[in-house]
């Protein structure tokens, strides 16, 4: 019988509901985001009172769910890092080293007293009448059940399910002798030593976990459905080689590599809408001479979709491809007819030896956490919302949300996003407004909805299987999200609060 890595069970919550006072402004999430939120809202704002509310025990968010070995960034950390941080470093870092980044920025400017851990948000519920959000909360340590009011609301909890990973379910994986493992919920105590490992999945997760377990086990196997975009850059960028001998201060080292870092991606992005045949095989050529001899290069490494329609996973130094070359790992590319006894048979045929199975197959998609949301008593329904600019939704008083870049650095927008609800709260000050909502003006009642994401713009699997409980976008600004970096650095700290999509009161 398959056995699987244990899960820890929520402490029973308690009915009665005790009062936790009001802030100004309530933040959920104590991952980059709402860190990055809380810098910017302390720094712009320092006379308002503010809490961070997060569901697990420790800061990091997605750096601290996931542990598996090998674990590191798919994005630079010049850019990666906030822009008020300068991160020493090379390029590409390991999930502990970003930990311990934020752990500076939570020391340097003291929010280690705003956030309150294992304060899992269950509802919010915004009254007009009083002009204020309450949030209830039920703490995963006692179970207590908790009621915080705020002004204003600023979901930063990311854009995944944290408690329930992305796993299908394959016939056969009843009779399966070994264990099976979601990088999510990695055993700490798992031993490797000789053992056949198969990982299921050839995304950034799999791209990172297998090279850091390659050395221990007997023999590592990828099994992928389709082939995924690699690219191998070096740890540490040639041009901070070429600079390190100036002995540059920090913060200059900082903004060149940053700048650098974001052109690379701006090039990278346009190039990929502009000239995909080109970006293609700039990308195939790149891994060919890293891939072994005589690698079956088109049917294990050329991808059936265009460049950056998915994520291209970073593999530092080329190091999955080491791996390959010296026979640790391999590949495999076909689908999964069945687990066996004693691993996988594929539809080809084959059986794949296994005494470890590990689900790299990705996470589900969560809607604000899965916080029940009412309006004035009425529940909100997302998927019958809009978004504004890809900061706040149609019809949702006083709350922002903060989502991140999926062909750049999350930070990058963490930043613009922070200097927009700054200027919103400002703008609400001047008018002496305790009330603030995105809201579709007569020339918007008709414009085409479209899904979350369109497909020929970005189509992952963990979006497409999720756009059916997602909020939607028109076909006009403001109400798109999802543009480029090197848009939105010149749209969002000029966009017009005050053009008639924002009704104050």
């Amino acid at each position: 019988m398959t056995a699987t890595a244990p899960t820890t069970a929520p402490a029973q919550a308690t009915e009665e509901i005790q009062d936790a006072g009001h802030v100004d402004v309530l933040i959920v999430g104590a991952g980059v985001s709402g860190i990055g939120a809380a810098y910017h809202l302390r720094d712009q704002f320092p006379d308002r009172t503010f809490v961070i509310l997060d569901a697990q025990n420790d800061r990091g968010g997605t750096w601290s769910t996931h542990r598996y070995p090998g674990v590191r960034s798919d994005s630079d950390l010049f850019t990666y890092g906030y822009r008020f941080k300068p991160w020493r470093g090379p390029s590409i870092a390991a999930g502990e080293e970003i930990l311990a980044y934020l752990d500076e920025v939570i020391d340097e400017y003291g929010l280690d007293q705003y956030i309150c851990y294992q304060h899992q948000v269950t509802a919010a519920s915004w009254s007009t009448g009083d002009r204020r959000w309450t949030v209830e909360v039920t703490r995963g340590d006692t179970g207590q059940r908790l009621r915080f009011t705020t002004g204003f609301l600023w979901m930063c909890q990311g854009y995944y399910n944290h408690a329930k990973p992305y796993r299908p379910e394959w016939d056969g994986m009843d009779r399966f002798q070994g264990l099976v493992v979601h990088p999510q919920r990695w055993p700490e105590d798992l031993d490797l030593a000789d053992k056949r490992v198969v990982v299921i999945g050839s995304g950034a997760t799999a791209a990172t976990l297998i090279p850091a377990i390659a050395e221990k086990a007997q023999h590592v196997t990828m099994l992928q459905r389709s082939p995924t975009y690699f690219y191998a850059p070096p740890t540490t960028h040639e041009l901070a080689v070429m600079l390190g001998p100036l002995d540059l201060p920090d913060e200059w080292m900082h903004e060149i590599m940053r700048r650098q870092h974001i052109m690379q991606y701006h090039w990278l992005a346009r190039t990929s809408f502009e000239a995909p045949d080109e970006l293609h095989a700039f990308l195939i050529e790149s891994m060919r001479p890293l891939l072994p001899e005589g690698f079956d290069i088109d049917r294990h490494f050329t991808p059936r979709y265009r460049p950056w329609q998915q994520r291209i996973a970073v593999v530092p130094d080329g190091d999955l491809f080491a791996a390959l070359r010296e026979g640790k790992a391999s590949v495999v590319t076909d689908t999964i007819e069945t687990f066996t006894e004693h691993g996988i048979k594929v539809s080809s045929g084959e059986e794949i030896p296994a005494d470890i199975v590990v689900t790299a197959t990705g996470f589900n998609l969560s809607v604000f956490g899965d916080v029940a949301f009412t309006v004035d008593g009425e529940p909100v329904d997302f998927t019958q919302h809009l978004t504004w600019r890809g900061v706040m939704i149609s019809g949702l008083p006083n709350m922002a949300y903060t989502f991140g870049y999926f062909r750049h650095s999350w930070t990058l927008r963490v930043d613009l996003v922070s200097d927009l609800v700054g200027r919103l709260l400002t703008n609400m000050q001047d008018k002496g407004a305790t009330m603030v909502v995105p809201t579709l003006r007569p020339q918007d009642k008709d414009m085409q909805l479209r899904p979350f994401s369109d497909p020929e713009n970005f189509n992952a699997g963990y979006v497409m299987r999720s756009q059916h409980i997602m909020f939607k976008q028109g076909d006009r600004e403001p109400w798109t999200h999802m543009l480029e970096h090197d848009e939105e650095r010149e749209i969002l700290p000029k966009a017009d609060l005050d053009d008639g999509t924002l009704a104050y009161r």
